[in-house]
């Protein structure tokens, strides 16, 4: 018997329990059926294995053996609903583990009460809400047979079904706020709808009118600053070079500065008039060449 501390063990871990296909699928089956752990799915499997193991065992004894022990297997499994009433051994052979977790008390009552998820079902067991018969279950593991099944409720002292009642009233009329909303369409969003691409285009053409402006606005202030005839440039002076550039034609080789100074201007006859230049020295020529002057006197002497 061994001691009670250690029980054996009624699970068993799969062979590979790393492998990618069989973790997705052990999570899918946790998710669905609002297991804890996956020991709790591995004692599922073990229980169908010895299910399974008994049903062949069965098929490979003689018929007189197997008439016998065949309806004991069949009756233990149609009392917690796993089979029917005319099922086979063909029938055991072909059951899986969703058929045991679906026998669950959890499964049942998160079925029959309608529960939001499994968890919230599992809660109010593990919570002595749930009752069958006259005694309270407390195990959501535990197997309901199907004279069971009729008898599971709320215990009496329970706030769960008012509170599964309210939540039922109040999802349809929170689906029918949620429907009008959608269906209706926000104030002014038809007249924003049409506004937006007028206003759009208006703003292009303004953008458009303002480059055009400054572009010429720019070409004007060019020509200003250039100060040059467009009918003299087009049409180069006689003599020069057609080929030749018109900066090229306007300064002789001989008379361009250099780079670094600047030309100076030749002065005019008239500002050398006007300054009193050449007179004052042809006058003093004429007063040299004269007879009055105080040397021509000396020399004559």
């Amino acid at each position: 018997m061994g001691d009670p501390k250690y029980p054996r063990r009624v699970w068993r871990k799969p062979k590979r329990p790393l492998n990618y296909e069989l973790k997705m699928e052990e999570l899918k089956t946790l998710g669905t059926f609002g297991l804890r752990t996956k020991r709790e799915l591995w004692k599922a499997h073990t229980e169908l294995s010895r299910v399974r193991h008994q049903a062949r065992s069965l098929l490979a004894l003689g018929q007189d053996v197997r008439a016998e022990k065949e309806p004991i297997l069949l009756k233990s499994l149609g009392r917690i609903g796993l089979v029917s009433n005319d099922a086979t051994l063909d029938d055991v052979l072909n059951l899986n583990v969703n058929d045991l977790l679906g026998r669950r008390l959890q499964t049942i009552v998160s079925q029959k009460f309608g529960f939001k998820t499994p968890y919230q079902a599992r809660q109010a067991v593990v919570h002595g809400h749930i009752m069958i018969g006259e005694r309270r279950v407390d195990i959501p593991s535990y197997t309901v047979t199907v004279r069971e099944e009729e008898s599971i409720k709320f215990a009496p002292e329970s706030k769960i079904p008012g509170m599964l009642e309210r939540t039922k009233s109040a999802k349809p009329k929170h689906d029918s706020e949620e429907g009008a909303a959608m269906a209706a369409p926000e104030p002014g969003a038809a007249a924003g709808g049409m506004a937006a691409p007028s206003a759009a285009a208006g703003e292009q053409a303004a953008g458009a009118a303002a480059d055009a402006s400054a572009g010429a606005a720019d070409a004007a202030a060019g020509g200003q600053a250039d100060g040059a005839d467009p009918s003299a440039a087009a049409d180069p002076p006689s003599g020069a070079d057609p080929s030749a550039s018109p900066d090229t034609a306007a300064t002789p080789p001989s008379e361009a500065p250099e780079s670094g100074e600047t030309p100076m201007a030749a002065p005019e006859p008239e500002a050398d008039a006007a300054a009193g230049g050449p007179a004052q020295e042809g006058t003093a020529a004429d007063d040299i060449s004269g007879d009055d002057t105080p040397e021509c006197k000396l020399i004559k002497e």
